[in-house]
């Protein structure tokens, strides 16, 4: 696969400007963090490399045939559905017991049975970050992916997610400076900086 590239991509709503001839690569196959203060435009961006916004000018060159996988600010789980169900809805060549085996990595066993409306905020955050990483993309979008987690719980889920994700092509976006340094981000854009 090869790299994504971001060229002078401008974005606004109405009169508000919120990306503004922003230009950088995605290294394929690294991790790749989005940084910046609130409302910057960092979720913009990732929408528009996502394909679910469309830049007013510039352009995004990538391989046409890139499997995305993404983990919003939203958590968009199934309510209905319980943590394995949700998983195997977008990854059905996991077996059953592959997926209770990652629940249990990421401290969520006691979750199995249960719907997802009825898990706490932090147990739904990383079912959907499970969700993301486990399916079998090649690009994986990930906007506050720890967001909502305690501070020993994001360790840990930052460490396996890591795992998970290795050799694959990862752009996070975060405002938490210390949750890229447990990440090991190869590459960090700061918006902030004009």
């Amino acid at each position: 696969m090869k790299d994504i590239r971001v060229q002078n991509v401008s974005k606004s709503y109405g009169d508000e400007v919120v990306l503004n001839k922003l230009s950088f690569d995605i290294v394929a196959g690294k991790v790749t963090a989005i940084v910046g203060a609130s409302g910057i435009g960092k979720t913009t961006i990732l929408r528009i490399l996502m394909g679910l916004e469309k830049q007013d000018t510039g352009s995004i060159e990538a391989d046409s045939d890139m499997r995305i996988s993404a983990c919003f600010q939203e958590d968009r789980l199934c309510e209905n559905l319980n943590s394995v169900g949700n998983i195997r809805l977008v990854s059905p060549r996991l077996s059953i017991e592959e997926v209770v085996k990652h629940l249990e990595d990421f401290g969520l066993l006691e979750s199995n049975d249960k719907k997802v409306s009825e898990l706490s905020g932090g147990m739904r955050r990383r079912v959907a970050l499970l969700r993301a990483v486990l399916n079998d993309a090649n690009v994986i979008y990930m906007d506050e992916p720890f967001k909502g987690l305690d501070d020993e719980t994001k360790q840990k889920v930052i460490q396996k997610t890591a795992r998970l994700v290795e050799n694959r092509t990862v752009v996070i976006v975060t405002h938490d400076i210390g949750e890229l340094n447990s990440f090991h981000c190869d590459k960090i854009i700061d918006l902030n900086i004009k």
